[in-house]
């Protein structure tokens, strides 16, 4: 099923529910790239974003990183240090608003 991003449907399947290739959770809104920080949680993972800041005062750069939770399918296998690409959805649960959508890359 098509979820109407340019990403390849996971070969594994599963009967997760909020599944956005399998089950019927639908994507909208921003796609995202960051590592992957944290598996801890069931089918939760922490992906980590580091971004620069201008700091107009000292005419120099600062960075910043943002830690988002999103939802991990059964069909996806997510290890940490992998590169992903995350999809706003629905709210999930209470700071759950993103689902992975396409593994990128392994360990850099």
């Amino acid at each position: 099923m098509a979820i109407g991003l340019n990403v390849e449907e996971p070969e594994e399947q599963c009967s997760d529910e909020n599944c956005p290739f399998h089950g019927t959770l639908s994507v909208r809104g921003q796609t995202l790239e960051g590592t992957v920080a944290s598996t801890d949680m069931e089918k939760t993972v922490i992906v980590e974003r580091e971004y620069d800041v201008r700091v107009p005062k000292y005419d120099r750069y600062m960075k910043r990183r943002s830690r988002i939770p999103a939802h991990a399918p059964p069909c996806m296998d997510v290890a940490e240090g992998d590169t992903v690409r995350i999809a706003e959805t629905r709210p999930l649960s209470k700071t759950k608003s993103h689902v992975v959508v396409d593994v990128l890359g392994g360990e850099e």
